[in-house]
């Protein structure tokens, strides 16, 4: 990423990374200089500096020893490792907004970047409410989704696919209320010129070409790109060859899915029967 590019409010990796960076310039210092002084590779500090990659409580440590600071960087890795953003995730999402096409699917709700507020804001609650995530995990959880969509709304050159398992619409979030604005908002969504939206029906079966949430990008340059997480982890494939194989199932999966008529017919449908 280059220094442009680098979005202190993206993400605690990207805040904790424009930090240091600035720093290190402040310093004069170069990433090979800091690098030696806390015994690590330049592309370490590239990798931390541009939020890739995670910032450890050791190497916190060694930061504020390097700089002089008095546990600045080491407070602001606990804040990155207390976020709820699996790691990979922000660096998934600094890319997606230069996507020029976007291939999203999906199970058991609603893509995020199509959530409502308050429907975004139900399932976060639900989780502080569980004790899976603080109430300020949650309430960074919905901020994150807001500015990750005002991002991806400012690229109207960018076509948008969306493939929902049908759990997506069948499962009810936050009640009647919250599920009418959720429907409305995806039936804007499938009236827009760039956007395409399925749903993936349950007799599909086996046939449904994936079991985890799976998002793929394709850059300007044709390059591909994709993310993929379970409950514990994310991982950001840059291999377009590796990506390839995955990008074939999707469109198979939309081979099989409800036309984007049928899909709007079903969500339609599911809108007049809330009571």
């Amino acid at each position: 990423m280059n220094k442009s590019e680098l979005d202190p409010s993206a993400s605690p990796e990207a805040e904790f990374g424009a930090f240091l960076r600035g720093e290190r310039e402040a310093r004069g210092w170069r990433q090979g200089d800091l690098a030696t002084m806390i015994g690590c590779s330049p592309t370490h500090i590239s990798h931390l500096e541009t939020g890739h990659r995670r910032p450890t409580a050791p190497v916190a440590r060694k930061l504020d020893k390097a700089f002089g600071l008095d546990r600045v960087f080491s407070n602001k890795a606990h804040a990155v490792q207390s976020s709820t953003l699996l790691e990979g995730f922000p660096a998934y999402v600094a890319m997606e907004s230069k996507a020029r096409e976007l291939r999203l699917f999906t199970l058991g709700i609603v893509p995020s970047v199509l959530q409502t507020t308050d429907y975004a804001r139900a399932i976060a609650v639900a989780a502080a409410e569980r004790g899976s995530i603080t109430e300020d995990q949650a309430a960074e959880r919905v901020r994150y989704l807001e500015r990750r969509k005002a991002k991806l709304h400012g690229e109207p050159s960018q076509v948008i696919h969306v493939v929902m398992d049908e759990s997506c619409v069948r499962r009810p979030v936050g009640g009647p209320a919250v599920m009418a604005a959720q429907f409305d908002h995806l039936l804007a969504f499938a009236r827009l010129p760039h956007t395409v939206l399925q749903v993936a029906p349950y007799r599909i079966g086996e046939a449904r070409a994936f079991d985890l949430p799976v998002n793929i990008i394709t850059l300007a340059d044709r390059s591909l790109m994709s993310y993929a997480e379970s409950a514990q982890q994310g991982n950001l494939e840059r291999d377009s060859d590796a990506v390839q194989p995955m990008l074939s199932s999707y469109y198979q999966l939309q081979a099989r899915s409800l036309s984007q008529d049928e899909s709007v017919a079903l969500i339609s449908q599911l809108r007049e029967e809330l009571p």
